[in-house]
């Protein structure tokens, strides 16, 4: 989420609706074709998927089969695309069961990178085993796939610590303290300071280059006014409640918008 994975998202915090953000992202990347509006969410994305209006689906660190609600639906997607391709590290699972194209990829355990936790922590993961069999880092997939259809001088990263460095290029690029993430001083940040950094909480720039512990001290916010917003909020009573027929409530933690396997 933090380097804009999800559909509604761009990359550093940013998001379609931050004013003159798309702008922004599309000069620092030099990129001549942006999407200018939200993509679709998980739900959405399957329907459009059975609809015939995606044709190719690339499926990473996810189970579909299993996490999404309306399993025969995700089903019906998956039987309907034209290309389903799986990166996983299981051969067989309910969703590899439905792939055109199965590539091997690290599970959590030996993955190399940076991870950030809800604390705005900065740790850096090393894996505990190397890489078994074929096996290939994700990012590292992207890019020979990038490269295969002409996009090689966009995707040119050598290691995690390339694209760490862009990440937080991105975070300070014409922040000016307007945006609460910066990691902009790691932009520079050399291979060894790489390997060896220590957690560490965002935002971390020049002014605080040991990190924030804690935001906001100074009564200011990342608002248009720097004041601290209040939302009301309106309180709606259940769409089914309880009565003499049915009395029960049953809450299996699986809505719409919130699952996990």
């Amino acid at each position: 989420r933090e380097v804009g994975g999800l559909a509604n998202q761009l990359a550093a915090h940013m998001d379609f609706a931050t004013p003159n953000a798309i702008e922004l992202v599309q000069r620092f990347w030099q990129a001549p074709n942006m999407a200018q509006e939200n993509g679709l969410k998980a739900i959405d994305m399957f329907q459009a998927v059975e609809q015939g209006k995606i044709k190719v689906l690339w499926i990473m660190s996810t189970n579909p089969m299993v996490s999404l609600p309306d399993t025969e639906q995700v089903r019906r997607a998956l039987e309907k695309c034209e290309l389903v391709i799986v990166s996983d590290c299981k051969q067989s699972t309910d969703t590899t069961a439905y792939a055109d194209m199965l590539l091997p990829a690290l599970p959590w355990s030996e993955k190399d990178g940076t991870v950030t936790n809800s604390e705005r922590r900065i740790s850096r993961q090393r894996g505990l085993l190397p890489a078994r069999g074929e096996a290939k880092a994700d990012w590292w997939a992207i890019c020979q796939v990038a490269g295969a259809m002409g996009y090689q001088s966009a995707f040119s990263y050598r290691s995690v610590h390339d694209t760490f460095r862009e990440h937080a290029a991105l975070s300070g690029f014409e922040n000016h303290g307007k945006r609460d993430f910066d990691i902009s001083l790691f932009s520079n940040i050399s291979e060894q300071a790489y390997q060896d950094l220590l957690p560490i909480q965002w935002p971390v720039t020049k002014e605080s280059p040991n990190g924030t512990a804690r935001m906001f001290t100074n009564g200011r916010f990342f608002t248009a006014d720097r004041k601290a917003n209040f939302i009301p909020i309106d309180v709606k009573e259940p769409q089914i409640a309880p009565d003499e027929d049915w009395p029960f409530v049953l809450n299996t933690g699986r809505v719409r918008d919130q699952w996990h396997t």
